[in-house]
């Protein structure tokens, strides 16, 4: 294993350092990624894994204003490294959240419901009524998505892979706000039309699969509509037949929650706006954490493994 559990001295607080104490992190594929080399951050080694999570302030250095002791924070960033008890980090790593939040939701917020809100946003301009598809609809940024379009009045018809235990998470994502839910395979049947006798066709779809998910997630979506790439879960490159280009004009585009923070760096304004409203989807009930199983620390071998598992849908959690 990559891992190994360690004791280490907390670094001495400077005077624009936050010394927090981790609360709870989870394990995100991204991270599994970063550590097997495959991502496009690479930490130099010794690391401390982990890149999303929440911790509450101890103590701060001098010239900290933002922060006080008992404040919650989360990471600003990528990279912060945030499987441990306890770090010393300067003030413009962090980000602070409320606190009256439960505490899964703030360790699991600053990816996938930034990632999921953020595509609902940015690529075309939804109004209620309007509909979106997306694939591996179960993952974390899949759950969000979900909820923050049902708490806006967005259809959304949502793809999974065929698996055992179909029924029970058709009735998950049901519970959670989605409209349809449908099976790759049924993605090609005859019975997607009776889905669109009742919502229009969706002018966003939403794609971390790849390969022939997204080939066939395409065909649905409206003329002039845009496809969003953010994760290759198939890892097999995108096919987008030529009449689909020609005929329907739609748009393909990326997004990296990373790369539109960096963008954002001097945007204070839209990152608040954005936090703002998801804690407050949050605190009306509309945005839960993912499906959870919390871990202690020194079982981290357990939860890693759990985590690189097939349909694994409960997102491990370690409780720090």
């Amino acid at each position: 294993s990559l891992f190994r559990l360690k004791d280490l001295e907390v670094a001495e607080l400077g005077d624009s350092d936050v010394h927090v104490k981790m609360l709870a992190a989870p394990i995100n594929p991204a991270d599994i990624n970063m550590i097997q080399g495959t991502y496009a951050i690479l930490s130099p080694l010794p690391a401390v894994a982990g890149n999303e999570g929440v911790g509450e302030v101890l103590e701060v250095g001098r010239r900290v204003t933002a922060l006080k002791p008992g404040d919650w924070v989360i990471p600003a960033g990528a990279g912060l490294g945030t499987w441990r008890t306890h770090g010393v980090f300067p003030e413009e790593m962090l980000l602070k959240v409320p606190s009256d939040i439960p505490v899964l939701c703030a360790a699991t917020l600053s990816v996938n419901p930034c990632t999921a809100y953020r595509m609902l946003a940015d690529f075309e301009t939804l109004a209620p009524g309007d509909s979106i598809i997306q694939n591996a609809a179960n993952s974390g940024v899949g759950q969000a998505v979900i909820q923050i379009a049902k708490a806006s009045g967005i259809k959304t018809v949502n793809v999974v892979r065929d698996r055992p235990d179909l029924p029970k998470l058709v009735e998950r994502l049901m519970a959670l706000g989605a409209d349809h839910v449908v099976t790759e395979e049924m993605l090609r049947k005859p019975e997607m039309k009776d889905i669109f006798k009742n919502i229009p066709k969706p002018r966003l779809a939403l794609n971390c699969v790849g390969g022939k998910s997204t080939t066939e997630m395409l065909r649905h979506l409206q003329p002039k509509g845009t496809m969003v790439t953010y994760g290759g879960m198939a890892k097999q490159p995108v096919m987008v037949p030529v009449s689909a280009f020609i005929f329907r004009d739609v748009r393909l585009r990326g997004f990296w929650m990373t790369q539109w923070r960096k963008d954002h760096a001097q945007d204070q304004e839209s990152l608040a706006s954005m936090m703002d409203a998801l804690c407050q989807l949050i605190r009306r009930g509309q945005l839960a954490a993912p499906a959870c199983t919390e871990v202690p620390l020194q079982d981290y071998k357990a939860a890693l493994e759990a985590s690189m598992k097939p349909f694994m849908s409960s997102k491990q959690i370690l409780l720090l």
